[in-house]
């Protein structure tokens, strides 16, 4: 099961830092990824990182602004979303990719006003 939270209303510019808690007892060989999904558009990928090794991958329209990590001591993985902008307003969610299995979380809504 996985557990966002963090999201809200922030003006352009701001930041907010998402997090991401899993009840599963080792992420370990996990990769961990945050999506998000714009109202009428399809869900697309935003960073992950693979929970072992913390090697992380951005999406082009958040390099530089958003960085992934993770806390091993608290099976979390967090968001930090800085110099926000209009169009990174959407539902963020929170994967985990086990290889044979994946979870999603509920979702965290973003709203960033200009």
């Amino acid at each position: 099961q996985l557990v966002e939270s963090g999201g809200g209303l922030v003006q352009a510019g701001g930041s907010l830092r998402l997090s991401c808690a899993a009840s599963r007892r080792t992420l370990s060989g996990a990769t961990m990824g945050w999506f998000r999904q714009a109202p009428g558009k399809e869900r697309e990928f935003v960073a992950s990182i693979v929970w072992s090794a913390g090697s992380t991958v951005y999406a082009d329209s958040v390099k530089g602004r958003f960085t992934i990590s993770r806390d091993n001591t608290k099976n979390t993985v967090y968001l930090q979303m800085n110099s926000l902008k209009p169009e990174d307003t959407a539902v963020y969610y929170c994967h985990a990719n086990f290889g044979l299995s994946d979870a999603w979380g509920q979702g965290t809504l973003v709203t960033v006003s200009s």
